[in-house]
This record gives C-alpha cells, structure tokens and sequence, in this order.
C-alpha cells in the first residue's frame, strides 16, 4: 500500500501452520539448536512438556504481514517490540495480525499493533511495529 493509503484501524493478517520442517529449518538458517526446539526427550523433561517452535519463528509470521500485506511490499522494519506470552508447537496454526495504530507522514511511518494467536484464539505473542513506508519504486 501507499502510505497515503493508510488509515488507521485497518488490519491485516497472515495465517500459517507449523510443521517439522519449519522449526528445523529455522534451527539450520539461525544456528539456534536449543535442545527445547529440536530434541523431545529432552523438551518433554522442560515446563512445556515437549518440543516448542523457536519464539522468533512465531515472530517472523508478524514479518510476513508488513512486508506481503500492510504496509505491504517496500516496507521497511525500523523496530518491535515483542511479548511472548505461551509457546508455539508443531501443528499449531499461528494467525498473526497487524493493525495500524498511529501514522506520521512527516516521516512516511507507521506504527502497528501486533499479535499472533494460536487456533484456540490464544494470543502466543504481542507487541509494536515501526515500520517505514518509501513511495512507489
């Protein structure tokens, strides 16, 4: 979207199911091998009673958001601020959504309420954008 497209109240979401292979693959991409994500034997010993997803991969659904829905293509992170209140398992369906809380067109930035819920309506993690908005490419 264009910034002067932007009103605040809208919202947008990305929904994603977690599988395997996203949370292994996460461990490959950013070295975090935490034995809390990736070995059950170990996870089913911890408070969780079993293997959780990486809290930055839940994160990176709200990424998904700005940069594929609202703001859209071109935006650019400038900060978050993140919550992560219950944790993300396998076969969770995270929806994360974004609702644009302030704009500033003196500087083309938007501020953003963020959240992510699992499929019973829980929210899993919560927080703030800052993102900037550039004109058309």
């Amino acid at each position: 979207m264009r910034f002067e497209e932007l009103e605040v109240g809208a919202a947008a979401e990305v929904t994603k199911t977690v599988t395997e292979s996203d949370v292994v693959r996460f461990a490959e991409v950013t070295g975090d091998h935490n034995p809390a994500h990736l070995d059950e034997a170990w996870a089913a010993r911890s408070r969780f009673g079993g293997r959780i997803a990486h809290g930055m991969l839940g994160a990176g659904f709200i990424s998904a958001v700005l940069g594929t829905r609202l703001p859209g293509p071109g935006a650019i992170y400038l900060s978050q601020q993140l919550r992560f209140l219950r944790p993300v398992r396998i076969g969770d369906t995270v929806t994360a959504r974004a609702e644009v809380a302030e704009l500033f067109p003196a500087k083309r930035r938007v501020r953003l309420l963020t959240t992510c819920r699992n499929q019973d309506g829980e929210t899993v993690i919560d927080g703030e954008a800052l993102v900037m908005v550039d004109g058309d490419p």
